[in-house]
C-alpha cells in the first residue's frame, strides 16, 4: 500500500468479487442499521440464500444480544477463511470512485484508507481525523472481538471532507468514462445503484492526492473557518461508522503495545482503515436525525413528570393533533424552547424543554434520557432512522418515541474544531437504505 503521511491516507490493495458473483446478493447494508427490526434482516437472508454475500462475513447489530455470540463469530471467520481458500477475490490497487443513487441524488465517494496513527477518538482531541459524536466505550467489546484476527476487513464506514469547491470528486466525476469501471448494478431492497471506478496511478489520483493536501495546508485551514494561525487541522471527519473506526483503533493501539519490535509493526496493515470519503457540501447528501425509541417503560413510571422534574420545572407537554402537526412543529423550531416529539400508544405530542443548556434538542434530550435509564425507568433506548420507524414502535405498548430535528449539516466541521463532539448520534448521513454497503474487503494478514 502506498501512503501519503502528510493527508493520513493509503491507497489500498482492493478485494472484489471475480466475474460471475451476483454482487447485488453480494452486497449488504452497514450492521449497525435496522436495529430494532429483525424481519429486515429476514429478509435480506431469503433473498441471498446459498449465495456468496457479505451476510456471512459481518455481525448485524439486531443479532447481538442473542446468546452465543462467539458461535456467530467463528463462523464469519470460517467464511472468510472459505473465500480466500477458493481464490474468491480479485485485486484491484488503488482509490475507488463511488457514485451512489439515493432518494436525493447521486452521491459521490472515494474509497480509501486512512491512518489511525491520526485518529483519534477521545474528547478534546485535535487529530488530522476526529470523531464528530461521542464515543460510546461500552459499545466497542462486542466490536472489537468480531474484527480481532479477522483476516479481512469489509467496511461500511464513511468520513467527511469538508470542501465547498468540489476539488476532490468534482474532476473524477466529469472524467469517469476514462476510469476502468469495477463495478456497476442495482443494490438489494430497493436501496439504489451502486457505481465504483478504479483511479489508477497518474494524473487522477495526483488530482485527488493534491487537493486533499490543499484543503489539509494549515493556512487556507485556519482562514477557511476563521481560525488562530496555528490551529490543528481537522481533514476528516467522521460521518457514519464512529464506533467502527474507534474500534480499529483500539485493536491498533493494542498490536502497538504488544508488538517486540516498535518500528516494525508500523508497517501493520492494522495501522490503516478501510472508509469511503465524502463530501459535506455534496448535494445529495443530506442530514437526517437519528429519533430515541425507550423500549418497556418501568410500571409506575411518568416520564412527562419526570422530565419537569429533571428541567427544573422548565418543561411541558403539549398534545399535538397528529403525528403530522407533531412533525412539523419538531421541523420548524428555531431556537429556543427546544421541541422534541413525544410518541405513546395513546398519543403524540410535544415535550417542550426551556431549560439552558446545549445548543442543539438532541444536546437538551439525551442527559434526560440517560439518568431515566440509569435510574431503571426503561429496558433500553435505541437509535432509528426515519418518522416512519419512530413512530411505528413508540406506539407500541410499554415503549416512548422521541422524534428529533436533522442538523444543519454547514456548521459541522466548525462545531467540532471549536466545540469538541456532538452528543452521540446526533445526526445521519441519509435514510437507513442509503447508508454505505458491504462491497470492497481488504486484507488485514
Amino acid at each position: 500500500m502506498r501512503i501519503f503521511h502528510s493527508i493520513g491516507l493509503g491507497v489500498p490493495d482492493i478485494l472484489l468479487p471475480k466475474a460471475g458473483t451476483d454482487l447485488s446478493k453480494w452486497a449488504v447494508i452497514a450492521c449497525d442499521q435496522f436495529t430494532s427490526e429483525p424481519e429486515y434482516w429476514e429478509r435480506v437472508e431469503a433473498y441471498v440464500g446459498d449465495a456468496p454475500s457479505t451476510l456471512n462475513l459481518i455481525f448485524p447489530e439486531v443479532f447481538l444480544h442473542l446468546p452465543h455470540p462467539e458461535t456467530r463469530i467463528a463462523r464469519i471467520r470460517q467464511s472468510m477463511a472459505k473465500l480466500m481458500a477458493r481464490d474468491f477475490f480479485r485485486t484491484e490497487e488503488g482509490l475507488v470512485y463511488v457514485e451512489r443513487t439515493t432518494g436525493t441524488g447521486t452521491r459521490q465517494g472515494l474509497v480509501a484508507c486512512l491512518d489511525l496513527e491520526a485518529y483519534d477518538f477521545r474528547k478534546g482531541a485535535s487529530s488530522l481525523i476526529r470523531a464528530t459524536e461521542g464515543t460510546i466505550l461500552d459499545r466497542l467489546p462486542p466490536r472489537v472481538k468480531i474484527r480481532d484476527g479477522a483476516p479481512l476487513e469489509l467496511s461500511h464506514i464513511m468520513v467527511l471532507i469538508d470542501d465547498p469547491g468540489q476539488t476532490v470528486f468534482g474532476p473524477l466525476g466529469r472524467a469517469k468514462d476514462a476510469l476502468p469501471r469495477l463495478y456497476d448494478f442495482e443494490l438489494m431492497m430497493g436501496s439504489g445503484r451502486v457505481s465504483g471506478f478504479r483511479v489508477a496511478p497518474g494524473s487522477h489520483e495526483d488530482g485527488v492526492l493534491g487537493a486533499l493536501a490543499k484543503l489539509a495546508e494549515p493556512e487556507a485551514f485556519a482562514a477557511q473557518y476563521d481560525l488562530e494561525p496555528g490551529t490543528p487541522t481537522l481533514l476528516y471527519a467522521m460521518g457514519d461508522g464512529n464506533h467502527s473506526l474507534a474500534t480499529a483503533k483500539t485493536i491498533w493501539e493494542k498490536r502497538k503495545a504488544e508488538a517486540e519490535n516498535s518500528a516494525a509493526v508500523l508497517a501493520s496493515p492494522l495501522r490503516y482503515a478501510l472508509v469511503e470519503l465524502v463530501n459535506l457540501h455534496d448535494p445529495a447528501l443530506v442530514f437526517e436525525p437519528i429519533h430515541r425509541v425507550l423500549f418497556d417503560v418501568a410500571p409506575g413510571r411518568n416520564l412527562v413528570e419526570e422530565a419537569h422534574a429533571f428541567f427544573s420545572g422548565h418543561c411541558r407537554y403539549i398534545q399535538s393533533g397528529s403525528p403530522h402537526l407533531m412533525r412539523q412543529d419538531v421541523d420548524g423550531q428555531e431556537g429556543r424552547p427546544h421541541k422534541v416529539g413525544l410518541i405513546t400508544a395513546q398519543s403524540c405530542g410535544l415535550l417542550e424543554v426551556a431549560a439552558e443548556g446545549s445548543n442543539i434538542p438532541v444536546g437538551t434530550l439525551q442527559p434526560f434520557l440517560d439518568a431515566f435509564l440509569k435510574s431503571g425507568g426503561a429496558r433500553e433506548v435505541d437509535y432509528v432512522h426515519g418518522a416512519q420507524a419512530v413512530e411505528s414502535l413508540g406506539r407500541k405498548p410499554g415503549n416512548v418515541g422521541f422524534y428529533l430535528p436533522a442538523m444543519p449539516k454547514s456548521g459541522l466541521f466548525k462545531t467540532v474544531i471549536l466545540d469538541g463532539a456532538l452528543p452521540r448520534k446526533t445526526f445521519s448521513m441519509g435514510e437507513a437504505w442509503e447508508k454505505r454497503f458491504y462491497l470492497e474487503a481488504r486484507r488485514l494478514d
